[in-house]
């Protein structure tokens, strides 16, 4: 399947990681892994539940300066095609259901790179009025920060 981007009503983030894809699948797919970089830090993240299936429950909270875990993300596996793509969405919570607020759906893609992998993050949003929402939240910030400490983990270990 392939997605079209559209700048109305999208935001992306790319770049090449220089570790291979079973190592950034990994720190994506270990909810250890992943609380390590999933945030800016120095917020921290809890994984509370990560259900890696269509249909599975993506919920996660944050911690700002030391204080206690709130709620960051409720959401919604689509698709988890191994090694090349997670989809996931705040419109749904696990099991399909409906969420209170609707947002955006993420299609993350891992593909073959010749220094590693090319990781893209494509954001899309129900409206123009959302999109720029989530711009002005400071996406390119935000996701680039944490595609950042994504690149370093994985370069680790690689």
């Amino acid at each position: 399947m392939t997605i079209s981007f559209d700048p109305s009503l999208d935001l992306t983030i790319s770049r090449v990681i220089k570790a291979p894809r079973s190592v950034i699948w990994s720190a994506w797919t270990d909810p250890v892994s992943f609380e390590q970089w999933w945030v800016p830090a120095p917020a921290n993240c809890k994984v509370l539940e990560m259900d890696l299936c269509p249909g599975g429950s993506f919920v996660t909270q944050i911690s700002e300066n030391g204080g206690d875990f709130m709620p960051h993300l409720s959401g919604c596996f689509l698709a988890v095609d191994d090694l090349e793509r997670i989809v996931f969405t705040n419109s749904l919570v696990g099991g399909w259901r409906p969420a209170e607020q609707p947002f955006m759906t993420a299609i993350i893609t891992l593909r073959d790179h010749p220094m590693g992998t090319d990781y893209a993050a494509h954001v899309m949003h129900k409206n123009n009025a959302d999109r720029n929402m989530h711009e002005k939240m400071g996406f390119y910030d935000g996701w680039g920060t944490v595609v950042e400490q994504l690149a370093k983990l994985a370069e680790q270990r690689a």
